[in-house]
């Protein structure tokens, strides 16, 4: 799949760019931020326009986000209960609710480009347990800038070393994830232990 978009990138361009960033915000696994990386890269060779590979990587990114707060907040109970019924998106979904708890728009902005594992889960949590919008919409825009300036950017700035970049950076997220849903469950626990004695 991932072949096939970075080809349907040079033949499409823009518009494959913004469907792909808005489709990562609502948890289906697409390589946006590969895709982003492979445009810079396309952009520093003069195949895209920088400008037009920012903007629809940050308008699809904010859009993807506000669909999904939306949608949480629309439908609360269902996207609950489906949630439960999946293991690991329930492990993602109460780390993601946990952190919004304590630390809302940080949190929102963190896990648009930190923790990007987490972005889909919190967008969710915030629409589901009423997080206020502006406050939701702000952290996210802020948060999105930084995603779509880094990956955008590393592409432009690596055209030359693109794979070295994306796997690098994609190990990164991976592991800076896994570490943030290991504390949160590691917290839970003890917290829980300390409860029954």
């Amino acid at each position: 799949m991932t072949d096939w978009l970075l080809a349907g990138l040079v033949s499409t361009g823009v518009p494959l760019l913004f469907v792909t960033t808005f489709l990562s915000c609502l948890m289906v696994p697409v390589p946006s931020s590969l895709m982003m990386l492979a445009a810079g890269a396309f952009a520093a060779g003069g195949d895209l326009p920088i400008i037009s590979v920012v903007l629809a990587s940050y308008l699809g990114a904010v859009l993807g986000d506000q669909t999904g707060y939306a949608a949480a907040r629309l439908a609360q109970q269902p996207i609950t209960r489906m949630m439960a019924h999946k293991a690991g998106a329930a492990r993602m979904m109460t780390a993601a609710t946990l952190r919004l708890s304590r630390n809302g728009s940080v949190t929102v902005f963190l896990t648009r480009w930190l923790m990007s594992p987490l972005g889909p889960y919190v967008n969710l949590a915030a629409g589901a347990t009423g997080f206020s919008w502006s406050r939701f919409s702000l952290a996210s825009a802020a948060g999105e800038l930084v995603w779509v300036t880094i990956y955008a950017g590393l592409g432009w700035a690596f055209a030359s070393n693109i794979e070295m970049v994306a796997e690098l950076s994609g190990n990164i997220t991976a592991a800076l994830a896994a570490a943030f849903v290991a504390v949160l469950l590691g917290r839970m626990l003890l917290r829980a232990a300390r409860h029954r004695h």
